[in-house]
């Protein structure tokens, strides 16, 4: 006998796995606006 499909549990991993890829791409373009800037994002500036 075949089981049931769980497509509530389905689709959430479909949706966890397009905020993954929308958070990495999210991140990809912080980045590329930041060194554009010529700013760095992950490091504080410096006290002069």
């Amino acid at each position: 006998m075949a089981r049931k499909p769980n497509y509530s549990f389905e689709r959430m991993e479909r949706d966890r796995a397009d905020q993954k890829k929308a958070a990495e791409k999210a991140a990809a373009k912080a980045e590329k606006r930041a060194a554009a800037r010529g700013d760095k994002p992950d490091e504080e500036p410096q006290p002069e």
